[in-house]
């Protein structure tokens, strides 16, 4: 039986855009995304926010069981990655990280045309570990 992955969308907005989704989330400029998220049910997760968060569950439980500290706090405080974090945004669908291939393409095929603006990158990924980078063997 073959493997059935799931999806995440992720997507970068521009400097602006991701400062009104941050701050001023009723703002016309970003109203578009926000209907097309709603229509499936989608959300705005922050990456920045998500490995801060990571880093400080991982600092108050015990960073031995979080194989993955030492390159998150590593990334966290680096300027240029806090940067690039700080614009990125995965989607969740139905309050799930991930799902599946339809409802990704779906979502995916919405947001296209909005790709050039506030929004900079669009991008889908999968589950399949064989696709997601891993941490360098120095900050495992």
């Amino acid at each position: 039986m073959s493997q059935e992955w799931e999806y995440q969308i992720r997507l970068d907005l521009s400097d602006e855009g991701a400062d009104l989704v941050r701050n001023d989330s009723s703002n016309e400029a970003i109203r578009p995304l926000f209907e097309l998220l709603a229509k499936h049910d989608a959300a705005l997760h922050n990456q920045f926010d998500a490995f801060a968060g990571y880093v400080a569950e991982a600092e108050r439980e015990g960073v031995e069981n979080y194989p993955l500290y030492k390159w998150t706090k590593a990334t966290i405080e680096n300027p240029e990655k806090k940067a690039k974090y700080w614009r990125s945004f995965s989607l969740y669908v139905d309050g799930r990280e991930v799902y599946p291939k339809a409802a990704a393409d779906a979502l995916e095929a919405d947001l296209s045309p909005l790709v050039g603006g506030l929004v900079t990158k669009l991008a889908k990924y999968d589950s399949n570990p064989a696709n997601n980078p891993q941490p360098p063997a120095h900050l495992r």
